[in-house]
C-alpha cells in the first residue's frame, strides 16, 4: 500500500507511456503543495515500491520533471523539490531579501565586478554624459545553490564607487552608503534562451525565460540602478494585486 502524500493509479487506456503518467502525477502533487521546496522526493527504490512499478519507470518520470525544473538532483544526496520565488509587483525589494523571507538561502556567482563605459541605453535610462563610466555587476542568482537566474546590473559610478565591495545583496550595500532606490519601473517580457544565455543558466537551448529591465530610482528622482534579469520561468511567479475603481 502507497504512503506517498498522493494518490496515482494508472490508466492502462491512456495514450501516453506510464513514466508519463507518474511524472505528470508527481508534478501535480509539487503545484498542489504536498511536497515543499527543498524537500526530498522519495527515492527511485521507494517510489517503485510504493507504486509497483518498475524501478525504470520511476527513474524515468524523475528525469521528465529534472528536464522541467521541478525536480534538482544533488549528487550524493538524491533528488529535491526545485525552489520556486514567488515575487509580488508591488513592492521594490531585492533577490537576496525575497529569498531571505521565504526561507532560501540566497547567493550569487559572480562573473563580472567592474567599470566600463556606459552603452547607448545605460546612458539614456540613468541620463548620463557620454563620456561617463558606469560600474557594472555580472552574476548567477542562486537559491540553495540553484540557478534561479543570470543578472546584470549597471550603476553611475558616483553611485557605486567600488563594485568590488558588493557581496551577496546589491540593495542592502546601497542603502548603507545612503543610495538605495525607493521606486522603481519594471518591464517584463517572455523570450527564448539562445545558446550562451543557457550554458550560464545551464538550461536547454531554447527554454523560455522572463526578461525583466527595471530602473530604480531614489527619492530625488535620480536614476540610479539598470539592471537587465533573466529568470528561469519555471521557478518564478510574478503576483499583481489589481483593483476595480
Amino acid at each position: 500500500m502507497s504512503t506517498l502524500p498522493f494518490d496515482f493509479r494508472p490508466d492502462p487506456a491512456a495514450a501516453s507511456p506510464l513514466y508519463l503518467q507518474l511524472a505528470q502525477a508527481l508534478a501535480k502533487a509539487i503545484h498542489d503543495g504536498r511536497y515543499q521546496a527543498d524537500e526530498a522526493l522519495p527515492s527511485e527504490r521507494l517510489l517503485a515500491e510504493s507504486l509497483s512499478l518498475s524501478r525504470v519507470t520511476a527513474r524515468k518520470a524523475i528525469e521528465r520533471l529534472t528536464e522541467q525544473g521541478l525536480i534538482v538532483r544533488k549528487r550524493g544526496s538524491g533528488n529535491y523539490i526545485a525552489p520556486r520565488l514567488e515575487q509580488p509587483l508591488t513592492r521594490l525589494s531585492g533577490f537576496s531579501e525575497e529569498l531571505h523571507q521565504r526561507g532560501f538561502v540566497p547567493g550569487s556567482r559572480w562573473l563580472k565586478r567592474g567599470f566600463t563605459p556606459a552603452a547607448a541605453d545605460e546612458q539614456l535610462s540613468l541620463e548620463l554624459h557620454g563620456n561617463e563610466r558606469v560600474a557594472r555587476l555580472e552574476r548567477l542568482r542562486l537559491a540553495d545553490s540553484v540557478i534561479m537566474a543570470y543578472e546584470v546590473s549597471v550603476l553611475p559610478a558616483s553611485i557605486l564607487p567600488d563594485p568590488e565591495a558588493v557581496n551577496a545583496s546589491l540593495y542592502a550595500h546601497l542603502a548603507q552608503r545612503g543610495n538605495a532606490p525607493v521606486r522603481a519601473l519594471q518591464h517584463i517580457r517572455a523570450l527564448n534562451a539562445d545558446a550562451k544565455l543557457a550554458g550560464l543558466m545551464e538550461i536547454p537551448v531554447g527554454a523560455a525565460v522572463l526578461f525583466i529591465t527595471r530602473v530604480g530610482y531614489l527619492a530625488s528622482g535620480q536614476a540610479v540602478e539598470l539592471t537587465h534579469s533573466y529568470c528561469r520561468s519555471d521557478y518564478y511567479d510574478f503576483v499583481a494585486e489589481m483593483r476595480r475603481d
